[in-house]
C-alpha cells in the first residue's frame, strides 16, 4: 500500500485561503439572490482581498496551517472557529470605524456573518472529508494481516488509545470494541464500536469480536483486580498488551509507539510506593553524593531517581568503562554536576583520591560481585570486592567524615549457602561493628546502614532478562529446580526504597524491606512463555538443569535468631541481627584478606565459615568445611 506524505504548509495554507475565497463567493450570490444591496464604498474585489487580509493574518495566529490534516482533532476545529470568528469580529469592527469616521459602511453585516458560518464550515468540512477519505484508504488495505484487537476500558485515556491505534501507520491492529468492568455503557458505543460487559469469560467476549489480543488502558480497575484479569487472559491464551497513562491526547504518533507487551513486572501484586520525599530533599539536596558500581542497574537506578532530590554534584564511581559511559551520555541533559571516575574499590589509594578531590558527604555502595556461581568458583574475588572493597570505603567514610554511608546488601547474606553470600554478611557485619564501635569511642560523625533485599526483576544476571532471551531463541528455558522460589521487586521499587531507607537510618540498621511474596521459578517461566504468545511445554519447553553450587531452594530475609522492629514505613522494617566486636572482626577481616592475596580457597572458606558461623554451603566442594 502507497504511504503518502504530509502535505507542506504552504499548500494547506493555499487551500484554506481558496475555501475561504470560495465561501465569499457563495455569500455574495446568495445575498444577491436575498435581494439585499451591497454598499457602493468599496467594489467586490477590493472587500475580497480586505477579507482575505484579515483572515490570512489569524490563520496566522492561530497556526490553523500548521495541522496534519488526516489527523485532525477537535483542537484543529475549535482553531479554525477561532481564527473565522476572529476575522468576523476584525471586519465587524472596521465596518463600524469606516461608518463613523466616513459615514458609510464597506460590508453588509448579514454577508459578514454568513461569510463566517460559510468560511467556517467549508473549512472543518474539507478536513473531515480528508480525514474519512484517508480512513478509509488505510481500512481498504491489507485488512488481512491486521491483529484484530479489544481495548478494556472506555475512559479517556481508552478513547485516546483507540484514536491512536485507527490513526496509526504503518497499521498493526483492527480496533472492534471495548470491554468494561461496569454495567452501565453496555448499551452504548465508543467510535461505532460495541462494548461489552466483563461479567463473563474474557475468552467469551473476544470470541464474539473475532479478536485474540487485548490491551489493558491503564487506570481501569485495581492492581489485584488487574491481576485476575491477567491470569484469565494467559489461562486462556490471549495475548496481552498495556500502554503508559496518557498525558498527550494530541500526540497520537507516540501513544501508539509506547503500546507494548505485558511483560512480568507488571503482574507483581505492589501497591505505589510512597516515598518521604520531605526528608530525602533534606538529607540529599546540596550534598556531595558518591555512588559506587553506578553503572550497574541498582547503581544506575540510584543515580536516576537521586537526580529528583537535588544533590550539588553526583560521582559515579565504577570499574566497567563502557556502561559508566553510556550512562554519563544519558545524564548530559541534566542540570546538575554528573562526575565519572574509574576507579575499582579494592583500590583504596584510589579511592582517597577521590574521597580528597570531592569530599563526598553521602555515599551508597552498590559495588559488588553478585553472581552465586561466579563466586563460588572464585572466592578469593569475592572477597576483594566484597569485603575489602566495603572496608575500604567504610574506613574511608570514616577519615573523610562522611555524613551517610549506605551498603547496598543481597538476602543470600542471611544463613549464607554460597560464597556470594557469606562475603557479603561478612560486609555487613564490618559495617554494623564499625558504626557501633565509633558511637562507643564516641568518635562517630558518619552513620552507617545497610539495605537487604532479594532478587529484582530485570536486573544484570537476573532470570527475567535470561528467560526472555531463551524464549527469543526457541528456548528451552532453564531453571535449576521445580520447586526454587524467590522473593521479587523491580528495580525502581528496590531503588526508591534504598533512598527512604538510606535517609531514615540513624546509624548501625540493618533495613530489609518488604518482597511481597513469593514467586515460584516455574511458575514464573509459565507466565513469560503465555506473555510471548507460546504455549508451555508445547512451543517453549522448560527444562531442569539442577541446582548450582550454593544455591538454595528458598532465600530468607532474616537470621533465625534476628527479630524486626517496624518504621514509620511500612514496607522497611529494621532487622535486629546479632553485632560484633568491631576488634576482633577487623584482626579475622585482615586475615581473610592475606588468605584471600595467597589464594588458598580452602583456607579462605573456613576462614569465612569462622567468621560466619551460619554460613553452610549447599551443593558445593566447600560442604566438607561445614563441620
Amino acid at each position: 500500500m502507497l504511504h503518502f506524505g504530509y502535505l507542506p504548509r504552504w499548500i494547506i495554507f493555499s487551500i484554506d485561503i481558496f475555501i475561504v475565497i470560495f465561501a465569499n463567493v457563495v455569500t455574495y450570490f446568495l445575498i444577491s439572490l436575498l435581494t439585499f444591496k451591497y454598499y457602493y464604498t468599496l467594489d467586490l474585489t477590493s472587500r475580497t482581498i480586505i477579507i482575505l487580509a484579515t483572515q490570512s493574518f489569524f490563520f496566522f495566529v492561530f497556526k490553523t496551517y500548521a495541522g496534519i490534516i488526516r489527523h485532525s482533532t477537535l483542537n484543529d476545529g475549535y482553531n479554525l472557529f477561532k481564527s473565522t470568528f476572529s476575522s468576523f469580529l476584525a471586519l465587524s469592527a472596521l465596518n463600524y470605524i469606516h461608518f463613523y469616521k466616513a459615514g458609510a459602511k464597506i460590508f453588509l453585516m448579514p454577508a459578514l456573518l454568513l461569510t463566517f458560518l460559510f468560511s467556517f464550515i467549508f473549512l472543518l468540512f474539507f478536513r473531515i472529508v480528508v480525514k474519512v477519505v484517508y480512513q478509509v484508504y488505510l481500512d481498504a488495505g491489507n485488512q488481512n494481516n491486521l491483529e484484530n484487537i479489544v481495548i478494556y476500558g472506555t475512559d479517556s485515556n481508552a478513547i485516546s488509545l483507540a484514536n491512536a491505534i485507527n490513526a496509526e501507520y504503518p497499521k498493526r491492529y483492527k480496533l472492534v470494541g471495548f470491554a468494561d468492568n461496569s454495567k452501565k455503557n453496555v448499551t452504548k458505543q465508543i467510535l461505532g464500536l460495541p462494548i461489552y460487559y466483563h461479567n463473563k469469560n474474557i475468552k467469551t467476549i473476544l470470541s464474539d469480536l473475532n479478536a485474540k489480543v487485548l490491551i489493558i488502558s491503564n487506570n481501569v480497575f485495581s492492581k489485584s483486580e488487574q491481576l485476575v484479569l491477567v491470569d484469565e487472559c494467559l489461562e486462556n491464551n490471549i495475548k496481552l498488551l498495556t500502554v503508559p497513562v496518557i498525558a498527550d491526547w494530541n500526540s497520537q504518533k507516540n501513544i501508539s509507539k509506547k503500546i507494548k507487551s505485558f511483560e512480568i513486572q507488571d503482574l507483581l501484586n505492589r501497591d505505589e510506593i510512597v516515598l518521604d520525599t520531605i526528608n530525602i530533599s533534606n538529607k540529599v539536596s546540596n550534598k556531595v553524593v558518591l555512588i559506587t558500581g553506578a553503572a550497574g542497574s541498582i547503581g544506575s537506578e540510584i543515580v536516576r531517581q537521586i537526580i529528583y532530590f537535588s544533590p550539588s554534584k553526583i560521582i559515579l564511581l565504577d570499574q566497567a568503562e563502557t556502561p559508566l559511559h553510556q550512562l554519563s551520555l544519558e545524564l548530559n541533559q541534566v542540570y546538575l554536576e554528573i562526575i565519572p571516575v574509574i576507579a575499582d574499590v579494592r583500590n583504596k589509594e584510589q579511592l582517597d583520591v577521590v574521597f580528597q578531590e570531592y569530599n563526598p558527604e553521602f555515599v551508597f555502595h552498590a559495588a559488588a560481585y553478585k553472581h552465586v556461581p561466579l563466586m563460588e568458583k572464585n572466592p578469593n574475588q569475592a572477597i576483594f570486592t566484597n569485603v575489602l572493597g566495603t572496608k575500604n570505603l567504610a574506613d574511608l567514610a570514616v577519615k573523610y567524615k562522611v555524613e551517610r554511608f549506605v551498603l547496598i546488601s543481597t538476602d543470600k547474606a542471611v544463613n549464607p549457602s554460597n560464597i556470594m553470600g557469606a562475603s557479603k554478611r561478612i560486609a555487613e557485619k564490618y559495617v554494623q561493628s564499625l558504626s557501633i564501635y565509633l558511637d562507643q569511642m564516641g568518635e562517630s560523625s558518619t552513620k552507617f546502614i545497610t539495605t537487604r533485599f532479594g532478587n529484582v526483576l530485570g536486573s544484570n544476571g537476573s532470570v527475567v532478562p535470561l528467560f526472555t532471551k531463551q524464549i527469543n531463541a526457541g528456548g528451552p528455558i532453564t531453571i535449576t529446580h521445580p520447586d526454587i522460589i524467590r522473593y521479587f521487586m523491580t528495580i525502581p521499587e528496590a531503588c526508591q526504597l534504598v533512598l527512604e531507607a538510606g535517609t531514615m537510618g540513624n546509624g548501625s540498621e540493618i533495613f530489609i524491606f518488604d518482597m511481597g511474596d513469593p514467586v515460584k521459578i516455574i511458575d514464573l517461566a509459565h507466565k513469560m512463555i503465555k506473555l510471548a504468545g507460546f504455549i508451555p511445554e508445547v512451543e517453549i519447553k522448560i527444562k531442569v538443569v539442577g541446582l548450582r553450587p550454593g544455591e538454595k531452594l528458598y532465600e530468607e530475609l532474616l537470621t533465625d535468631a534476628s527479630t524486626t522492629l517496624p518504621t514509620y514505613h511500612q514496607k522497611i522494617m529494621i532487622a535486629k541481627d546479632s553485632s560484633e566486636n568491631y576488634i576482633s572482626l577487623n584482626e579475622d577481616i585482615l586475615e581473610l584478606i592475606d588468605l584471600s592475596k595467597e589464594n588458598n580457597s580452602d583456607a579462605l572458606v573456613i576462614k569465612m565459615k569462622q567468621i560466619v558461623p551460619e554460613f553452610v554451603s549447599l551443593n558445593s566442594k566447600f560442604e566438607k568445611f561445614d563441620n
